[in-house]
C-alpha cells in the first residue's frame, strides 16, 4: 500500500486540535480530510480544505476515508468505533479506550472479524521523560526492580467546566482520564500484576468525580505505585525507580504538549528536546565503582504513535498500541475501583 491514508478526526476539541491533527497534518503519509464540528469551523480556518461533518454518523459515511479518529467524550467511544468499524474503516480511539472492559473486549472482536486495525491512543509512550525510565531500567544498571512509583499532579482546586470531564458521566474523572495514562506506563514495562490495591477518592469542594487516587499494584518483588492527586502545589518527582543496587529519579518534563499550545508543529527543529536542568539522577553501583550522574533525556515524539499507524496499515507491521493494550488498562481501573470501594486487595481476572 502506498497511497496516502486519508482521515477522519471525531472532533476538534483540546484533543483533535492539540494531539491529532498537528500529527496527521505534516506526515506525508496522511491526509486530514474530514472532521466533526457541529457549530464552530476552526479545523477549516487552519486546515483549508478539510471537509466538515455535522455528525460522525455522517462522517464515517465518507468512501474517501481510511481512517477514523475517535476522540470523543469517553462514555461515547465505544459506539463510535462500533460505527467506524462497521462502517469498514480503520480506528483510532484516544485513551481511555472504553469505559468497561466487556465493550473493549467487542471491538476487539469486530474488529478482527472485519480485518480492521483498531489501535489506542496512549501517546505518553512517547514522552521524553517516560522513555529515558524505561530505558534506564531495561539497561540493568539498578539491579532487579524492586519499587516504580508515578506520580502525575495537578494544583488545579477550581472545577472544568467541559461536563465530559468532570460531570456525573460514565468514563470522568481523574482516573480515567490521568490514570490511564499511569496505567499504560507500568503495564508496558512490567505486564499486568497479579492483584492491585486502590484508594480512589474525592478531595475537591464540590467535586462530583474522583480527583485523587493511589493504586498499588502486586508482583511477585515488585511494587508499583500510580498516584495523582489534583491538590499537589509542590509535586514530587514523577518517577522513582528503586532497584536491588540502584535508584534513578525523574521529573516530569516531556515539552510536547506545551509546544503543541504555543502553536508549534512537529517538524518544529529540537521537537521534544529536553531541557538538561530535567534530565535524571541515576545513583547506583557500576563494575564495582559508585556512579551518582544526570542521565541526559531524549526528544519526546508522539509522530512515533502515528509513524507505527501506517505502517501497520499500509505493511502490516505490529500495531503500536493494540486493542488488547487498551483493554488492559481498562481492566486494572474496573479492579481499582472495585478494590476502592471494598477496602480490599483484589485480583486482576
Amino acid at each position: 500500500m502506498s497511497k496516502v491514508i486519508k482521515v477522519g478526526i471525531c472532533s476538534f476539541g483540546m484533543s483533535g486540535q492539540i494531539f491529532h491533527a498537528p500529527f496527521i497534518h505534516v506526515n506525508p503519509n496522511f491526509e486530514f480530510t474530514a472532521v466533526v464540528e457541529r457549530s464552530k469551523h476552526l479545523a477549516a480556518a487552519k486546515y483549508p480544505g478539510v471537509k466538515v461533518y455535522a455528525s460522525v454518523d455522517d462522517m464515517v459515511k465518507d468512501p474517501s476515508l481510511d481512517l477514523i479518529v475517535v476522540n470523543t467524550p469517553n462514555y461515547t467511544h465505544y459506539d463510535y468505533a462500533k460505527t467506524a468499524l462497521d462502517a469498514g474503516k480503520h480506528v483510532v480511539v484516544e485513551k481511555p479506550f472504553t469505559v468497561h472492559n466487556q465493550e473493549a473486549q467487542e471491538l476487539i472482536e469486530l474488529a478482527a472479524s472485519k480485518g480492521l486495525l483498531l489501535s489506542v491512543y496512549h501517546n505518553r509512550r512517547y514522552d521524553s521523560d517516560y522513555n529515558v525510565v524505561k530505558s534506564v531500567i531495561n539497561s540493568g544498571v539498578l539491579g532487579d526492580v524492586l519499587e516504580f512509583e508515578i506520580h502525575y499532579d495537578r494544583f488545579k482546586e477550581e472545577l472544568s467546566y467541559k461536563k465530559h470531564k468532570e460531570g456525573n458521566l460514565p468514563g470522568t474523572g481523574a482516573l480515567y482520564d490521568l490514570g490511564s495514562h499511569l496505567i499504560d506506563q507500568a503495564l508496558t514495562i512490567f505486564g499486568m500484576p497479579r492483584k492491585l490495591w486502590a484508594d480512589i477518592r474525592i478531595i475537591r469542594k464540590d467535586s462530583v468525580v474522583d480527583d485523587y487516587f493511589e493504586l498499588v499494584l502486586y508482583y511477585d518483588f515488585l511494587r508499583v505505585r500510580l498516584k495523582s492527586s489534583y491538590l499537589v502545589r509542590e509535586a514530587l518527582p514523577a518517577y522513582q525507580v528503586h532497584g536491588r543496587i540502584g535508584s534513578f529519579i525523574k521529573s516530569k518534563s516531556d515539552i510536547q504538549e506545551a509546544q503543541l499550545q504555543r502553536g508549534l508543529m512537529p517538524d518544529s527543529p529540537d521537537w521534544g528536546a529536553e531541557a538538561p536542568h530535567e534530565w535524571g539522577l541515576l545513583h547506583t553501583t557500576i563494575n564495582g565503582k559508585t556512579v551518582k550522574e544526570y542521565v541526559p533525556g531524549g526528544n519526546g515524539n508522539y509522530m512515533g504513535y502515528y509513524n507505527g499507524i501506517y505502517e501497520a496499515i499500509a505493511n502490516g507491521a505490529p500495531n503500536p498500541v493494540s486493542g488488547a493494550d487498551g483493554a488492559n488498562v481498562v481492566r486494572v481501573i474496573e479492579a481499582a475501583f472495585e478494590s476502592s470501594n471494598s477496602g480490599k486487595v483484589v485480583p486482576i481476572h
